[in-house]
């Protein structure tokens, strides 16, 4: 897959682009229908498929605050679009100037003249342009003039009982309400952060004869505080593993922490960088009455993070 982080490093139109837009944060089952769509018309009509996301996500130049964290970092989320069999990502720098292009001219003179777009495939709800004004209805009403098509895939609908359609906004909660399992479903994969290891409290293996790796996150989406069963994977090798996300309520800590102790492991992978994907939440953080009592309730977790992960 190429990754192409300037538009004017496009020196001639692509042949036959298939191309479909978006944040794609998460890059959740409704965004893998849209790149699976555009895969199958470039194959039909012997073009490249192409992908164009952005970065910093819109909304952390739009709103001075109250942006939401990010599901998947850009790396992640470049690694996902690949997977999905994408040849091109165009990952556009978002700035005010970029978003106060009209929507004719994005089409006229980035989609059109500079990709070579043949085909456009979008969601219902897709809107583009300055305010927004590139609506569904807006593009069809330029295809025969400027010579492309619209494809539209319907939204893919929550199934198991829950409403509504398949979206980030519908992700970012589940993980949030620590409901690891369900927010599998929309995703196609379980919920993963990647971050650098840091020196922590050092009292995980001192204290208590678990030694936890301490993750550094950057502003990435993290699931509630509590203790989960995780699969850890440290160059490309997986390894199971129990999390505690919180503030450590037994020690009296204020400081939040993501600690995963990772079962039959011994390296030491200080500023090394690790995935953990999160599999299962196992129960609450709870404040016990010394070391010997969570010694014990960790002893437990581990025993039944060990039976989750077997399955």
């Amino acid at each position: 897959m190429k990754l192409i982080r300037d538009l004017e490093s496009i020196i001639e139109p692509f042949k036959n682009a298939v191309i479909t837009i978006g944040n794609f944060d998460g890059v959740h089952i409704g965004h893998q229908a849209l790149f699976k769509k555009v895969t199958e018309k470039a194959k039909d009509i012997k073009g490249t498929s192409i992908a164009m996301t952005f970065d910093p996500h819109p909304l952390r130049i739009i709103k001075k605050n109250g942006f939401p964290p990010l599901i998947t970092r850009y790396d992640q989320k470049i690694e996902l679009i690949e997977k999905c069999g994408i040849d091109v990502v165009i990952c556009i720098s978002f700035s005010k100037e970029f978003a106060s292009i009209t929507a004719k001219e994005f089409i006229q003179d980035i989609l059109i003249n500079r990709i070579g777009t043949k085909a456009i495939v979008v969601g219902h709800d897709y809107a583009f342009g300055k305010n927004r004004e590139g609506n569904l209805e807006f593009l069809k009403t330029h295809t025969k003039n400027l010579g492309y098509d619209v494809i539209v895939v319907d939204w893919i609908e929550i199934s198991n009982g829950w409403s509504g359609r398949i979206s980030s906004t519908k992700v970012r909660e589940l993980v949030i309400e620590g409901r690891v399992n369900d927010a599998k479903k929309l995703l196609g994969r379980f919920y993963q952060l990647k971050g650098k290891v840091v020196v922590g409290r050092n009292r995980g293996g001192k204290l208590l004869g678990f030694p936890t790796a301490n993750i550094n996150l950057c502003d990435e989406l993290c699931p509630k505080s509590g203790v989960y069963a995780v699969i850890v994977e440290y160059e490309r090798k997986k390894y199971k593993g129990v999390a505690n996300i919180g503030y450590s309520p037994t020690f009296g800590d204020q400081k939040f922490t993501v600690e995963v102790h990772i079962l039959e492991f011994n390296k030491d992978i200080y500023n090394e960088e690790i995935s953990v994907e999160f599999i299962y939440r196992l129960r609450d953080e709870k404040k016990f009455s010394g070391i010997s009592e969570l010694h014990k309730q960790i002893s437990k977790d581990i025993e039944k993070a060990q039976e989750i992960l077997e399955i």
